[in-house]
């Protein structure tokens, strides 16, 4: 089964140098978002937004605004180094602006499928196709403290398409943990949190125990 699902998204791979960009938002930044950014060193960690905090809680649950990517963008990459210093500090394997206060669709992932599992940042990330193949993922998550569940509704497959930091337009199949990594910082650009897939799963099992 595997077999086919790497081919079908092998297909979408092909057509990636013909699909057109998306017409993208001002990437401006907010006054209050750039003070947030410049609040600290190059060097230095942000403050990480907590689901239990109620004004946290209201921007983890915004969805953000796509970027118009420009390497030369200095307040971006002051944004993106932070980000990347942030999630080295908190030992995790991907974060998202949202999780630092900024609504701008920005991640970072670990990519653990590649050869020394390097860090790497993705500007307006779309995934176009998920598996039917599902996987259990154990999840935790540095917004939400103290707690993790394994989903069951992870695709096992994904093709994304993003930006990469030098504004060129790239898509690729990604499986296994690394594409429930792309899907859980994902959700986070538009709002949602690994618990609701917890949520959703439960009360599913519960309306299909009732039935």
């Amino acid at each position: 089964m595997r077999i086919i699902y790497t081919i079908v998204l092998l297909i979408f791979l092909v057509s990636c140098g013909t699909t057109k960009n998306v017409a993208q938002t001002e990437s401006n930044f907010t006054p209050s978002e750039i003070a947030l950014i410049k609040s600290g060193e190059r060097d230095k960690s942000m403050r990480v937004l907590q689901i239990t905090d109620p004004s946290d809680s209201l921007i983890l649950r915004s969805k953000s605004i796509a970027l118009d990517v420009k390497p030369d963008n200095e307040v971006l990459n002051y944004l993106v180094d932070r980000m990347y210093v942030t999630l080295r500090n908190s030992k995790g394997v991907g974060i998202a602006a949202p999780q630092v206060g900024i609504l701008k669709r920005i991640i970072w992932v670990q990519r653990l499928d590649l050869e020394n599992e390097p860090f790497e940042v993705y500007f307006n990330p779309e995934i176009k196709k998920y598996s039917d193949m599902k996987q259990d993922v154990r999840e935790g998550c540095l917004s939400v403290p103290n707690y993790r569940g394994t989903t069951q509704d992870r695709a096992y497959a994904i093709f994304v398409e993003y930006k990469d930091r030098t504004g060129n337009h790239k898509c690729e199949m990604v499986e296994a943990f690394t594409a429930a990594i792309f899907q859980h910082e994902i959700d986070h650009l538009n709002g949602i949190m690994f618990t609701d897939h917890l949520i959703k799963e439960r009360d599913g099992a519960i309306q299909h125990k009732i039935d």
